[in-house]
């Protein structure tokens, strides 16, 4: 995209085929920005191994974390790959410790770098115990040299590699009995003599156990270490075979794959992108949605090459695919060859699965577990810049939308506002960017405008009276109403009439009454915001013969709102129930600041080693509150927001909005 060559990050995530010493790889590479969390989470899913690249000048750094618990949440066996080794400042020590200690897992040192920051040259392979020099004019890496290492050349290099070979050894072999009964008989006098092959095997096995995580550097800018990383992927990383998927049992062979993206083609329409589990898949084969149960024809079938595709005859399993041609497919949804071959395996599950699964619907099993999308923190409005392009702008969204679950768009009944909901500020500016180059459509955001409610103090008696003469018909109605506060919270106006009002006038008007008072709630006096909590008791109503509805309901309207004007009044604010978690360094800070924004903390509870505040917070205090936290916290802090009720304002509060309403400050 043209946003991430212009920012220098990932933005969407992007996927590649590439073949590799016999080797086929499905690589799909990530966004590590905390906005993009969706685009990670619903690669996360589809996948078999990872790869998690850190920099060795920072370590672990918060949006690690956070991706690191995704792929704990989905099973994900991974290796670590210390990135920036020629970055001043890198550290191949420290960042080895960060990882063990934040993320609270055992690293296995499989390389040892050679020189740091500046001096890194090349690096050292424990388990074989060579050396691996780069050729310093080589812009592109690919010229490199492999030697073993000989005791007069590199004595020190040798006993540090030695060393930190015997400590490898040992450390798998307190994860793994098999290589533990090996090393403790045949070779449990010489470490040296234990060959190379026997130690990658047990890596491996210690890798999909998920006990430990091999540690790899190198320099991706100047493709150092890279060969290895990819020698150590087809190595030590699970292939499609070693997944165990229990779904996969019931489909005995017939097409079984998840779409986890889509991505909208200005010539080719919607491009779905998927994880293909079982069977095959070729283009103009019919296809059965279960999550919409509608079957698609995909008319063709592509490789994905980042940005450029190649068109391909067949798919097997274990394969990422690019395919064309279908309308109602979204993230997310579980595709087979046909319905039949659903219920086949639906019934074949039913049988196996035994009585524990009975309870389940039946399509529920056969579904693959979806994508999760997180809820949005950002909301801020969306404006074309004429009313005649709002049919493109919601053309623009929808397509949005679809390519990315995390966005959300809702139109504000209060102020008729397109609101644009979604994961933070960049999220949103990024949205706004790819409108104006995709759709050529110019837009203007805007801040959320806070939907207020208004309410009365007091009870209120008025009387109106309409006296018109239209034509040669007079029109005449006097109305006497009380507005009182109700208890309960109530949105719409609760409406009473009086004993003594006649009841065959009443059943002629009450139409027009129901609507007049209906019409003077929908605007306060103080803000022009909509009353509730108000009870309207109609004390007497007289209309002479012949008088229009219409001049009933503007009397009892008017009437309403010149008892409204008289009542002491109070606006009523939307109040968001916040829900923080951040580690306990940060507490103070984020407490500090969310008294300042006028919240109203309930309790703090602990969660592992994090800290999480629950409280409300005003929504109108709300606004960017994202970036903020991420600043106060140094992006390691989280949030949810959810709407909880309208509150009184206090009277000062109230005043200051009242006076900025006006123009006054």
């Amino acid at each position: 995209m043209a946003q991430e060559r212009e920012r220098g990050i990932t933005i969407q995530s992007a996927a590649v085929t590439f073949d590799w010493k016999g080797y086929r790889v499905n690589l799909i590479d990530t966004p590590g920005h905390v906005d993009f969390t969706l685009e990670v989470e619903r690669c996360l899913r589809v996948l078999d191994g990872a790869v998690a690249v850190f920099d060795a000048s920072a370590g672990v750094e918060a949006q690690t974390l956070t991706v690191w618990k995704q792929a704990d949440k989905h099973n994900i066996p991974r290796i670590c790959f210390l990135n920036k080794m020629d970055k001043t400042g890198a550290s191949f020590i420290y960042a080895v410790e960060s990882i063990r200690e934040k993320l609270k897992t055992k690293p296995l040192l499989l390389q040892l770098p050679i020189g740091e920051a500046k001096t890194f040259k090349g690096l050292v392979d424990v388990v074989s115990k060579e050396k691996l020099l780069w050729n310093l004019n080589s812009d592109d890496g690919r010229v490199f040299e492999r030697q073993p290492l000989q005791k007069n050349h590199d004595p020190e290099l040798l006993e540090e590699t030695t060393e930190a070979r015997n400590a490898l050894i040992e450390q798998v072999a307190d994860l793994d009995d098999e290589f533990a009964g090996l090393v403790l008989g045949e070779f449990s006098e010489n470490f040296d003599l234990l060959p190379a092959e026997k130690l990658q095997k047990a890596i491996h096995r210690v890798t999909l156990a998920q006990t430990a995580v091999p540690v790899l550097c190198g320099s991706a800018l100047k493709n150092k270490g890279i060969q290895p990383l990819l020698d150590a992927i087809t190595m030590y990383l699970p292939s499609p075979e070693e997944r165990n998927y229990e779904f996969l049992q019931w489909y005995r062979g017939d097409l079984c794959a998840l779409a986890f993206k889509v991505l909208h083609d200005k010539q080719r329409g919607p491009l779905v992108f998927m994880r293909v589990y079982s069977g095959t898949i070729k283009p103009q084969l019919a296809i059965h949605n279960i999550n919409g149960n509608c079957t698609e024809r995909l008319s063709r079938l592509l490789l994905p090459f980042a940005d450029q595709h190649v068109e391909i005859p067949s798919l097997t399993a274990g394969n990422i695919a690019l395919t064309v041609g279908l309308k109602h497919t979204a993230t997310g949804d579980t595709i087979v060859s046909s319905k039949s071959s659903a219920l086949a395996a639906a019934r074949l599950a039913e049988r196996e699965g035994g009585k524990k699964h009975r309870e389940n619907d039946k399509t529920e099993r056969l579904l693959l577990a979806g994508v999760e999308i997180p809820e949005p923190v950002f909301f801020c409005t969306i404006e074309p810049p004429s009313m005649a392009k709002q049919p493109d702008l919601d053309h623009a969204l929808k397509c949005l939308q679809r390519e990315d679950p995390s966005l959300k768009v809702r139109l504000d009944p209060d102020s008729g506002q397109t609101i644009l909901c979604g994961m933070g500020e960049l999220h949103i500016e990024i949205i706004h960017d790819r409108i104006k180059r995709e759709y050529g459509i110019e837009t203007y955001l805007g801040p959320l405008q806070v939907a207020y409610r208004e309410t009365i103090l007091n009870s209120v008696h008025a009387t109106d009276t309409l006296d018109r003469t239209l034509g040669d018909r007079r029109h005449f109605v006097t109305v006497e109403l009380e507005t009182r506060p109700f208890e309960t919270s109530s949105v719409m106006p609760i409406i009473e009439y009086a004993k003594n009002i006649n009841e065959d006038l009443l059943k002629a008007s009450q139409e027009a009454l129901e609507n007049g008072i209906h019409s003077a709630c929908l605007q306060g006096p103080l803000l022009g915001s909509p009353i509730q909590d108000v009870a309207i008791t109609l004390h007497s109503l007289i209309v002479h013969p012949g008088t229009s509805t219409t001049m009933i309901s503007a009397c009892v309207s008017r009437c309403v709102q010149k008892a409204l004007k008289k009542a002491d009044k109070q606006v009523l604010e939307p109040l968001m129930n916040l829900e923080v978690i951040v580690t306990a360094d940060y507490l103070s800070p984020v407490l500090a600041d969310l008294a300042q924004r006028r919240g109203n903390i309930q309790e703090i509870q602990t969660r592992q080693d994090n800290k999480v505040i629950i409280g409300f917070v005003p929504l109108a205090e709300i606004m960017g509150y994202s970036t903020v936290l991420r600043t106060l916290t140094s992006g390691s802090a989280t949030f949810a927001l959810e709407f909880s009720n309208y509150q009184a304002m206090n009277p000062q509060d109230q005043s200051i909005l009242l006076n900025r309403r006006s123009g006054l400050t």
